[in-house]
């Protein structure tokens, strides 16, 4: 938004209205109303959580807000409804979990334990990882769904504990994630920790410290520094002076937003025209790489990036340690 109010040539000005979802759906509805029903608010980037982003698509429909989603991965989001106000330029939990199920198998990992939160994204990321590794002839010893804001997961670690899987895959957000790799050490679980999209950020290796290293993680397009737009990207976001880096989609957000403002640009400030215009989009050129919407408006190009946690870092699989055979994770041949 700054650098378009900067630029000379952009025909129009623009305001930014921040409005916080609180990844809690309630809340999601409350604000995406209150938006949406703000006619001088001609279009919005919208979620993170997959939770908050189904939430709300039926407001976005009924009041015809235009939207970019640039973070939340459950498919329902623009494969539930055919919405033509809802659009995504990242990709989905499937791709995601498709790349999971395929890299473990690959690695020689046969049983593992699913542990799952119990919002729409977990359970989304349960149900496509599950299908995926079934068709790979891995095996799912044990499912268990957790909530939130749960603090102690003695019970469930103890039963898979029992079980012995060579993998826990979870599908969850950050906070959860580094609760649940902690309390594994404290019961001497050595299977190699699994996760989503939700712990790439720097929050869940500093919550674990040494802890962290040999996680697994899967993230829709390529590490920022390797996007077509990420040196620029990555420029003009340290020249900003914010307090911290960019997170794992912020480079998506930034895309999803510049669509939006190109949009604006090309046939002005009016929902209809920009619904209408964002339905053409194809080979579209973004800091993230092309972009093709869909009939749903779901970008059909996505990259899927696997990483590792070495020595503090998450490092593309294909390039660490592990991958070379100079390290070993728990269990792999």
């Amino acid at each position: 938004m700054k650098l378009r109010n900067a630029d000379a040539k952009a025909k129009y000005e623009y305001e930014l209205v921040v409005l916080d979802d609180a990844c809690t759906p309630n809340v999601a509805v409350q604000v995406a109303t209150k938006m949406s029903a703000d006619k001088e608010i001609i279009a919005a980037a919208t979620h993170y959580c997959s939770s908050t982003a189904i939430a709300t698509v039926d407001v976005y429909h009924k009041f015809g807000l235009p939207v970019v989603v640039w973070g939340a991965v459950l498919p329902d989001i623009t494969y539930r409804n055919k919405y033509p106000e809802v659009h995504r330029v990242n990709g989905t939990m499937i791709n995601q979990n498709d790349a999971n199920a395929e890299l473990i198998s690959k690695i020689g990992y046969k049983t593992v334990a699913v542990i799952h939160d119990t919002t729409d994204y977990g359970k989304g990321h349960n149900q496509y990882f599950s299908a995926a590794l079934a068709k790979l002839g891995g095996k799912i010893v044990g499912t268990f769904g957790v909530t939130a804001d749960q603090q102690d997961f003695t019970a469930e670690l103890t039963q898979i504990k029992a079980l012995n899987p060579e993998v826990i895959y979870f599908g969850g957000l950050t906070p959860i994630g580094v609760r649940i790799r902690s309390q594994m050490d404290k019961l001497g679980i050595k299977a190699v920790f699994d996760g989503t999209s939700g712990i790439v950020s720097d929050a869940y290796i500093q919550g674990l410290g040494p802890l962290a290293e040999g996680t697994l993680a899967f993230r829709e397009g390529a590490p920022t520094e390797k996007l077509p737009g990420g040196k620029f990207f990555m420029e003009n976001y340290t020249a900003q002076k914010y307090d911290n880096p960019p997170e794992a989609y912020g480079a998506f957000a930034f895309a999803a937003m510049a669509m939006i403002l190109d949009t604006i640009e090309k046939v002005g400030p009016d929902r209809k025209k920009v619904i209408e215009e964002l339905g053409n989009v194809k080979d579209r050129d973004t800091i993230v790489g092309k972009v093709t919407f869909d009939d749903h408006g779901q970008n059909t190009v996505p990259v899927i990036t696997k990483y590792v946690i070495q020595d503090g870092k998450f490092v593309e699989w294909d390039d660490s340690e592990y991958a070379s055979g100079k390290r070993k994770l728990p269990g792999q041949k």
